[in-house]
């Protein structure tokens, strides 16, 4: 472990200046779609219509692994960690680049360190701990040891481990530091924001169906040790996206933006409540029902005396939306009868309501999506995707397990996290501007 000179420290002080001077209304970073051209994902070989059908395959996959206990409550654990897109940061002094997987369902920053005693594979460097002036390993006994809850001791009882596995039975295991954290940002400057001390996890020991192209997790969950709580020091604990539609990624990329500039304000902002449930990491909402060109479908038990709350979580690393069974069955009986489209033979097992159209399905029922307090009314790309060529298919999907608002029913929204309010807000907007 390097340890910091008297000049490190000062550098670090200097860093802290630079960040305060930087984020003055917030920062804006790229967040890319794994499909982009921009993403180390990206496969030139694929027609738009193979990704489509792989990111659905994903969705399916991803939902599987949301795995309940015996109380009905998700498991800490139950995303695979696929992700859909894709966040730049750097990690340490010097700066070492990390493309790492941003993920509102996990609440721990980490990447691959050596000594590696099991790693898989992956094409970037691995970040070298001993090779930053500005990295300490953190001590059990510390407040930060603590912000993960999957932490223990090593065997020589000084140094904080963490432990984290995922749906599909991949994990990291590593060591709870600090060190300097970068964003590149939006705006001119070429330089990374700097953002010293920030916990992450540096894995010796990972496995599981990770891909050689990510070298990272960013966590941006609720969870005190994600990305966003940890920047609370610098920032408000605001965050927010604007996600461009599935077939723009080849052009636009979708923004990501902390503090105050995550502010929504203005006409057609609608607010429902985030509701604190545990596992903590997930951003729980209160789905009260669908409405189908303004014929409204209840969610049962989300309205009157006893009614369930957090009901649903929004997820962005989920492409499709899960509705429960019996809600799904009410609006795809709603929504075929309203289109006048032959039906197709869906190309994915599990994914049924199709039809033989291309581009924007013509006579599409207009669709709004109640939450608590706030009513979101879709584009007919929110909920109609071609996976294949002149095939079309609803992108709400049916559930026995949790629901999951996902990332196609939130493009071209703004959707900003309140955490301080612990409010989740939509807006409408064109992502691509």
């Amino acid at each position: 472990m390097a340890t910091p000179s008297v000049s490190s420290f000062c550098f670090v002080i200097l860093l802290c200046s630079a960040a305060a001077e930087a984020l003055e209304g917030g920062l804006s970073v790229e967040l890319i779609h794994r499909d982009s051209p921009k993403s180390p994902f990206y496969d030139p070989s694929e027609t738009p219509f193979q990704r489509a059908e792989k990111a659905v395959r994903r969705s399916i996959a991803r939902v599987r692994g949301l795995r309940s206990n015996d109380e009905g409550e998700p498991s800490a654990d139950i995303s695979r960690i696929d992700g859909e897109y894709l966040v730049n940061i750097t990690i340490g002094t010097p700066p070492v680049s990390i493309m790492a997987i941003a993920d509102t369902g996990s609440d721990l920053i980490w990447t691959q360190c050596p000594p590696c005693y099991a790693c898989f594979p992956q094409e970037a460097p691995l970040f070298n701990p001993s090779a930053s002036s500005t990295y300490k390993q953190v001590h059990c006994d510390s407040d930060k040891c603590h912000l993960f809850d999957k932490t223990s001791c090593n065997r020589e009882g000084f140094t904080c481990e963490y432990a984290v596995e995922y749906g599909d039975e991949s994990y990291s295991v590593g060591n709870i530091s600090t060190d300097i954290i970068g964003l590149s940002t939006l705006a001119a400057s070429p330089e990374p924001v700097p953002f010293p001390g920030m916990v992450f996890g540096c894995g010796f020991n990972n496995d599981g169906l990770f891909s050689i192209h990510a070298t990272g997790i960013v966590g941006l969950s609720a969870g005190p040790a994600s990305l966003v709580s940890q920047m609370g020091g610098y920032l408000s604990r605001l965050f927010a996206y604007c996600l461009v539609p599935f077939f723009s990624t080849s052009k636009y990329t979708s923004k990501l933006t902390f503090g105050s500039d995550a502010q929504l304000v203005g006409e057609g902002v609608v607010t429902t409540p985030m509701i604190l449930k545990s596992p903590r990491q997930y951003y729980y909402l209160t789905l009260e029902g669908i409405s189908i060109n303004g014929k409204k479908f209840e969610v049962s038990g989300s309205s009157g005396p006893g009614a369930v709350t957090g009901n649903m979580i929004i997820d962005s690393g989920t492409t499709l939306t899960w509705l429960p069974s019996n809600l799904y069955r009410q609006i795809e009986s709603a929504v075929s009868a309203a289109i006048n489209f032959p039906r197709a033979q869906s190309p994915i097992a599990d994914y049924s309501l199709c039809y033989e159209s291309s581009g924007e399905l013509k006579g599409a029922p207009s669709i709004t999506v109640h939450f608590t307090g706030a009513d979101v009314v879709l584009n007919w790309y929110n909920a109609f995707f071609e996976v294949k060529e002149g095939i079309t298919c609803f992108s709400f999907a049916p559930t026995d397990d949790r629901p999951i608002y996902g990332n196609l029913a939130q493009m071209n929204f703004w959707v900003s996290y309140d955490l301080t309010l612990y409010a989740l807000l939509f807006k409408p907007a064109d992502c691509a501007d």
